[in-house]
């Protein structure tokens, strides 16, 4: 008894486009995707740019034998 049907939902989206009206409605789909895209964009400009690693000082750095061969617990 909780759960809705199919004809449950299809009742509901025609009182929907009855209320709102198909221009209404496909003017709101129209809107939202913009946003969608704007927002993506928008994402996709703010992504900070990934900090260049100086080989120099990494080449230089040394490296210790515990660092790279950790010990084996048995």
């Amino acid at each position: 008894m909780g759960s809705l049907s199919i004809w449950h939902w299809l009742v509901f989206l025609l009182i929907v486009v009855l209320v709102f009206g198909t221009k209404r409605l496909t003017g709101g789909a129209k809107d939202l995707g913009s946003a969608v895209k704007e927002f993506k964009k928008a994402m996709r400009e703010e992504e900070p740019a990934p900090p260049a690693q100086d080989q120099d000082a990494a080449a230089s750095k040394p490296k210790d034998d515990d660092d790279r061969n950790p010990p084996v617990v048995r």
